[in-house]
């Protein structure tokens, strides 16, 4: 199977699980993929993830000029915002999944990591998470507010908005992405209880051991 169509079809097929999954609702939410000539394969504008067509997906190019495909997410932007920043992100994932969206609601979270290191796997997975201030969608300033942290950071949560994860595979970014959420319902459901959270002792180990940034 070409490349290209192999991940085309694998695109769909994250897609189609995070929406059978509840992870994402109607059209909203977009997938990435970064290509080996620079350029990208997106999901279309307006799509829902549950229903996308391989042949429909959007072809940008090293530029981000549309090649071939529908009109491209019009959240590109954030997709782009990482990728520039990141040369070893191969994708991206973007949702509007309802625990993690909550928590960017939260008032007096820490802006500058957002969840706490309630399991080893978020460490591992996630990392620290910052806060993207709250801007209108489509608003260019929030693709600047994105990319600031994008160097450092390859998980981020826009206020009253949702997660961006990049990831060196699809499959990393997924999961990454699914972890985040899961760690946002565990915080939501631990809400006014008292925390036995790793200690920096346990979360430096963990960096030691796994390699993480």
């Amino acid at each position: 199977m070409p490349e290209d169509s192999r991940i085309r079809d694998e695109i769909c097929k994250v897609g189609a699980s995070l929406f059978d999954r509840g992870l994402t609702a109607g059209s909203s939410g977009n997938i990435s993929v970064r290509l080996e000539d620079g350029g990208w394969l997106m999901t279309p504008t307006n799509v829902s993830l549950g229903a996308l067509d391989p042949a429909r997906l959007s072809r940008l190019d090293a530029t981000g000029r549309l090649m071939s495909g529908d009109t491209p997410t019009k959240e590109a932007f954030l997709h782009l915002s990482m990728y520039g920043e990141r040369k070893d992100a191969a994708a991206v994932v973007h949702l509007h999944s309802s625990h993690a969206t909550a928590v960017s609601i939260l008032r007096d979270v820490d802006p500058n990591d957002v969840l706490p290191a309630l399991t080893a796997y978020y460490i591992m997975r996630v990392g620290r998470l910052p806060l993207v201030p709250y801007f209108a969608p489509g608003d260019p300033d929030l693709a600047h507010a994105v990319r600031a942290l994008a160097s450092t950071h390859h998980a981020v949560l826009l206020a009253n908005h949702g997660p961006v994860v990049a990831g060196t595979s699809l499959a990393n970014a997924q999961y990454a992405t699914e972890e985040l959420e899961e760690t946002a319902k565990l915080f939501l459901m631990l809400q006014n209880q008292a925390l036995r959270l790793l200690t920096p002792e346990q979360i430096a180990d963990l960096r030691h051991r796994f390699n993480l940034s």
